[in-house]
C-alpha cells in the first residue's frame, strides 16, 4: 500500500469497478471530466448500452477491461498502476436476483477485490459501494427516537428471518470489507446510497424488499444519480474523509413523495390513481446524513474538462 503522503506522486489514474451499470458508467464519465485517467473495470454480464457507451468513448484518458471479482488476475489486471479503486458489485448473469446465496456470492467478490487491492503498490484509496439497507433493519427498528446513521448495521439474523436478501447481502459483504481493509492496513470509505434513481429503475430492485416498512418507519429514502457520484468523487478527494456515509437526498415520508415515486417504479396501468394524493399525512425522519453533508460543503461538484 502507498502511503498517504505519496498520493500527489502518482497519475490521477483510477478504477472503477464495476462499471458495467449505470452507477459504475456515470461515475466513469464523471471522472474523466475531471481529469482522471480511468480504468472501466467491466464484466461480461454488463449491460450491453452501457458497455457500448463506454467503448465509444474517445478519451484518452479510458481504458476499458474485463475484469471478474472472482478472477483474481483480472482484477489485477484492471487495478495496475491505479491510485485508487471505486468498487461496486453487480449480480452475476447466472444469478441476477438477490436470493439467500446472494450474500456469499457478493461477500467472496468483496473479499478478493479488497485482497488485490492490498497486494497492489499504487493502490492509495478505496471507495467501497454498499448501501442504507446494511444500517436500517434490527429487532428494535422501533424502540428508539435516536436518528440512523453511519453508526448503525442491519442486524444478520433480523434480515435472514424476513428474507431481506439485499439487506443481509450489502451488509456481510461491507462488513467483510471493513475487516480485511483494517487488517491490511488499507485506506477505505463506504458510501451508504439510499435507492438510487437511475433512469433503469423499476419497481423489481432489490432495495424495495421492505418498502412500506422503511416509509412508516422515517428512513426510506433515494438518491439521484449525480449526486452520489459526486459523493464518491468527494470522499475519495478529501484526504479527511473516513469511515462511512450515508448518501441520500430525498426523503419518501409523505404520502405524495411516495405516491410519486410509485408512478416513477410501476408501468402507466399500474399507476396510483389521483385520489392517492389526498392523504396528507407525514411521517417522521429517523435516518440523518450529516456526516456526508458537513464533507460535500465545499465540494465542487462542477465537471472540469482537463
Amino acid at each position: 500500500m502507498a502511503p498517504a503522503s505519496a498520493f500527489n506522486e502518482y497519475s490521477r489514474t483510477v478504477c472503477v469497478m464495476d462499471a458495467s451499470g449505470s452507477l459504475g458508467t456515470t461515475l466513469v464519465h464523471r471522472l474523466l471530466q475531471r481529469g482522471y485517467n480511468v480504468h472501466a473495470a467491466v464484466q461480461n454480464h454488463g449491460k450491453l448500452e452501457y458497455f457500448e457507451e463506454l467503448s465509444s468513448c474517445n478519451s484518452k484518458k479510458l481504458r476499458v477491461f474485463y475484469s471478474d471479482p472472482f478472477d483474481y488476475h483480472s482484477i489485477m489486471d484492471a487495478l495496475k498502476g491505479c491510485s485508487g479503486l471505486f468498487y461496486s458489485f453487480e449480480p452475476p448473469s447466472d444469478q441476477p436476483n438477490y436470493d439467500e446465496f446472494m450474500a456469499d456470492v457478493e461477500v467472496r467478490a468483496a473479499h478478493n477485490v479488497v485482497e488485490a487491492c492490498a497486494q497492489t503498490e499504487t493502490i492509495h484509496k478505496v471507495v467501497f459501494t454498499s448501501s442504507v439497507t446494511a444500517v436500517l433493519w434490527s429487532n428494535d427498528r422501533n424502540k428508539t427516537s435516536d436518528d440512523l446513521d453511519e453508526r448503525n448495521w442491519s442486524d444478520i439474523n433480523f434480515c435472514r428471518k424476513f428474507k431481506l436478501w439485499h439487506a443481509m447481502s450489502k451488509a456481510l459483504a461491507e462488513k467483510t470489507a471493513w475487516a480485511l481493509a483494517m487488517d491490511r492496513e488499507i485506506n477505505m470509505v463506504s458510501i451508504n446510497g439510499g435507492l438510487i434513481m437511475s433512469p433503469d429503475i423499476t419497481i423489481a430492485n432489490p432495495y424495495l424488499k421492505g418498502a412500506a416498512e422503511m416509509y412508516e418507519d422515517g428512513v426510506f429514502v433515494t438518491v439521484d444519480l449525480s449526486f452520489i457520484v459526486d459523493a464518491h468523487i468527494c470522499v475519495f478527494e478529501d484526504v479527511a474523509s473516513y469511515g462511512r456515509y450515508l448518501c441520500f437526498n430525498h426523503v419518501i415520508n409523505r404520502n405524495e413523495d411516495a405516491v410519486k415515486l410509485a408512478r416513477i417504479l410501476l408501468p402507466p396501468s399500474e399507476s396510483p390513481h389521483p385520489k392517492s394524493f389526498e392523504d396528507t399525512s407525514v411521517h417522521q425522519q429517523r435516518i440523518s446524513n450529516k456526516k456526508l453533508n458537513k464533507l460535500m460543503v465545499d465540494f465542487d461538484s462542477e465537471v472540469q474538462i482537463d
